[in-house]
């Protein structure tokens, strides 16, 4: 496929898109099936999702040729670190755009829109501005927690990378930050001198003062489930 032709490169971007936005979102539905004590509709929604999966590898195997394997074994070990560096570089590519560009101007967006059409609604439908004020407010919130998640993974795959190169082997630091808590299951990072508003947790709050009824703002996990955060390393071989 000639990917010189940039209509057709940018639809299969956003082909890749929705069809990898489909897919989480039938997974999602299918979580609420569950819960909800329908499994013939979970398992629908699972299958489907699936299938959307299929869809946007293919759409991602037009975008990077360069990516696609035909035969494994045919392949030299020079080869094949190529290929996964670029892979890497890929992720990092996107983490960085992500930490340094998206969330950022989402949770610019986000304070924005609260302070100002939330305020207009409000001679109409006060109700209704408040509930829309502070569903901005929350998305304002998560976007920030989400930016050092972002560097965080781009730091991963740095680390990673440079592995891959022979500079040493990926791993984690022997001694944690002072202060910050990961979270295991989504990598929100507590930072004590942030804390988290929204929950009531004053800035300047440490992590083990926290009440133990606190949840992860971004995936709702308990507290228990935080560790102290030890940042990507490369170590000696």
């Amino acid at each position: 496929m000639d990917l010189s032709k940039p209509n057709t490169a940018a639809n299969l971007e956003a082909a890749f898109g929705g069809e990898s936005m489909a897919n989480r979102k039938y997974l999602f539905f299918a979580d609420v099936a569950q819960q909800l004590g329908n499994k013939d509709l979970a398992r629908l929604f699972k299958e489907t999702a699936h299938q959307e999966t299929e869809h946007a590898f293919a759409h991602f195997r037009l975008l990077h040729p360069d990516l696609v394997i035909s035969d494994p074994e045919a392949l030299s070990e020079a080869e094949k670190a190529a290929i996964l560096s670029r892979c890497l570089e890929l992720a990092i590519e996107g983490e960085t755009y992500e930490y340094t560009t998206m969330y950022p101007d989402f949770a610019d967006q986000a304070e924005r829109d609260r302070d100002t059409g939330a305020s207009a609604e409000f001679q109409e439908q006060i109700s209704e501005s408040k509930a829309h004020a502070g569903i901005f407010r929350k998305a304002a919130s998560n976007f920030g927690f989400l930016v050092p998640i972002e560097h965080h993974h781009a730091d991963r795959y740095g680390v990673a990378l440079e592995a891959l190169q022979g500079k040493g082997s990926a791993g984690d630091a022997a001694t944690p930050t002072p202060g910050l808590w990961i979270c295991r299951v989504c990598s929100m990072i507590y930072d004590p001198t942030k804390g988290d508003p929204d929950s009531g947790i004053a800035a300047g709050t440490p992590f083990e003062s926290i009440p133990e009824s606190w949840i992860c703002p971004i995936c709702q996990t308990r507290k228990a489930n935080f560790i102290p955060y030890c940042p990507p390393a490369l170590l000696a071989a």
